[in-house]
């Protein structure tokens, strides 16, 4: 994208840096605010430098904020050694940033979202304002095209500020500064918020041209991530606030918005899981809608490849994660005949080829020192690059010169996003999901191509899911509250998008963080069963007495912690405890929405306005 957009300006600037009488005429090669936005394509620059912004993919250079592995870390799929990363317990001095381009800053990772940040509210109002301005010498194809997209990324901003506050000060208009009672409202409740939200997306729907030109945003993109963050949305309606009316209507939009990708024909599952990941060029690929296309020699790099070649380290996946994966036989590991559902079959290496192909395509198989947990994730990089570990990398594999493929849409995550939401409405009234509906999303994602390396080790498609199979008793694991199929969805979730944009924000729509309780759950701070003295001897030295631990299952339900102490080598086999873990800190339901800071709260009363804190905070 920023080849594009570098190639227009660069192009306007040589073409008018000549002209001799510059400063008797508006200057050429910057827009002029009193006549921009009577073109289309004037539009089209307006917009461009928001793609990094919201389609973010592996970020930029060292840029870690809504990058997948490094930004999306904090949940029940990660631990690390010492002291696991706690929710935020205080309010902070200050939470808020006025730079529209420091994505870092504007990062939160406790919450999974963006700052207390309305620059981009504003930026889209002030499209918005153009186009009506202008709407009469636009003709009526491009006005409804802008407008559609100006409207679906003020919606996208202001899911990310809801889903991080809860209410939010909702500007739909542009203003001045002398404008105070304007800027300085008070939050509008989350409800009204989300309405404006629904009709800038269902506009956006009706109105944003299907093919704008490859790798430009188009009605079929805008439907997918409209899939996600109204999915988002309609469950938190669900869970929170029980209320159906709510969540019906806007899961019947995502279930609108995936009906338009899935009825397209236009995508398939057609490539293997860790091709999509690792690929130096996305293009062509039959199941990505949109992604992040990196290119070395234009200086357009990223450094989340290097976090997975093996060398660099990561904070470690968990038991809890490695538990979710279903076998290939399509059934849960307890009830399994290739899971056993004994604890001596949970290491690295047997169940990369007894779980899911995803679950060897994610992790390395084998124990690595390099994981907090032992448990290392290789999913972003190509199955190339960590053949380099031990040795020297090529510098398309280290640092931050990595210029594989990011893919921001793709057809697996619509599915299962349209299929959540029908299984939803199914429980509020509405149609049941079918067979079909499986084979449609489940199944063919299921049946996914398996690349060589997989098929060398023995890996195998997972079988086929049957609907009829799923009932209450088919997962013992099952949380007695959740709707059978729906949590077999969410399993299916949580293989598919293991480090991605997905899981913190998915326990915090389903009112579930209590999945983070280390105390409560213990799997979600440990690693997979290992035999240290054959697997890891290094481990097993004098100055790390009193420090390597395993946990052992015992008779309860619970697990026995086994220390070494410089003389039980041998019994040391169990599930790897992190060095010095400790659980993170107590945590309650405040902690599903961020508190403002005290200087946001300062600012609006030294103006003699109020702005209300977070609840519970």
């Amino acid at each position: 994208m920023k080849k594009i957009i570098f190639t227009l300006l660069s192009a306007a600037t040589l073409i008018f840096a000549g002209c001799d009488s510059i400063l008797e005429r508006p200057v050429l090669t910057k827009p002029v605010d009193e006549t921009y936005g009577k073109t289309d394509n004037e539009y089209r620059l307006y917009v461009n430098e928001a793609y990094p912004v919201y389609f973010v993919g592996y970020n930029n250079g060292w840029g870690t904020a809504y990058a997948p592995l490094r930004g999306y870390n904090f949940s029940d799929d990660n631990a690390s050694s010492g002291k696991q990363t706690s929710f935020e317990n205080s309010v902070p001095t200050a939470r808020g940033s006025y730079d529209v381009k420091d994505l870092s800053n504007a990062w939160i990772s406790q919450y999974a979202a963006g700052n207390w940040n309305f620059a981009y509210v504003r930026k889209w109002n002030i499209m918005i304002d153009k186009l009506e301005k202008f709407k009469p010498v636009l003709e009526e194809e491009v006005y409804n095209h802008w407008m559609g997209v100006a409207r679906f990324f003020r919606g996208f901003e202001y899911c990310r500020l809801v889903e991080t506050f809860g209410d939010v000060p909702y500007y739909e208009k542009t203003f001045t500064d002398i404008d105070t009672e304007i800027m300085y409202k008070d939050r509008t409740p989350r409800n009204e918020v989300m309405e404006h939200v629904y009709n800038d997306f269902d506009f956006a729907l009706k109105n944003i041209r299907e093919n704008d030109g490859d790798q430009y945003l188009n009605r079929y993109i805008a439907a997918g991530f409209i899939s996600r963050l109204m999915l988002f949305e309609g469950t938190w309606q669900k869970y929170h606030n029980n209320d159906t009316e709510l969540s019906k209507k806007y899961l019947t939009q995502v279930k609108e918005a995936g009906d338009l990708v899935l009825n397209s024909g236009k995508w398939e599952i057609a490539s293997d899981f860790r091709s999509l990941f690792g690929s130096m060029d996305l293009k062509g690929n039959k199941e990505v809608l949109m992604y992040r296309h990196y290119d070395a020699a234009l200086g357009v790099k990223h450094c989340i490849a290097s976090y997975s070649n093996g060398t660099e380290a990561q904070g470690g996946a968990t038991l809890a994660l490695a538990k979710a994966f279903i076998c290939n036989d399509g059934k849960p590991y307890q009830t399994s005949s290739v899971g056993s559902g004994n604890a001596n079959t949970m290491d690295a290496k047997q169940m990369s080829t007894t779980r899911d192909p995803r679950f060897e395509a994610t992790f390395w198989d084998a124990a690595r020192k390099e994981a907090g947990t032992l448990f290392y994730s290789w999913k972003f990089i190509d199955r190339k690059g960590p053949t380099y570990a031990g040795g020297t990398y090529p510098a398309e594999y280290k640092s931050v010169d990595n210029p594989n493929d990011y893919p921001v849409m793709r057809l697996a995550e619509v599915m299962l996003n349209w299929l959540e939401a029908k299984a939803e409405l199914a429980t509020m009234g509405g149609e049941p999901v079918t067979q079909t509906d499986i084979n449609n999303t489940i199944n063919e994602i299921r049946d996914r191509p398996l690349d060589a390396v997989a098929e060398s080790k023995g890996v195998r498609k997972t079988a086929p899911m049957q609907l009829s199979e799923i009932t209450a008793g088919f997962d013992p694991a099952r949380d007695v509250d959740v709707d059978p199929l729906i949590w077999e969805i969410r399993r299916e979730r949580r293989m598919e998008f293991v480090y991605e944009h997905s899981r913190l924000l998915d326990l915090k729509r389903w009112k579930k963080l209590e999945y983070m309780d280390n105390k409560k759950y213990p799997d979600s701070m440990l690693g997979l069963w290992v035999n240290l003295q054959t697997e890891m001897p290094g481990y097993l030295i004098e100055d790390n007495i009193g420090k390597t631990a395993v946990a052992v299952p015992n008779s309860n339900g619970g697990y026995d912690k086994i220390v070494y102490d410089g003389t039980n080598a041998n019994r040391m086999v169990g599930f790897y405890v992190p060095i010095a873990a400790v659980e993170r800190d107590d945590f309650s339901d405040r902690s599903y929405l961020a508190p403002v800071g005290e200087a946001q709260i300062k600012e609006y009363k030294d103006k003699g306005f109020t702005l209300t804190q977070t609840k519970g905070w």
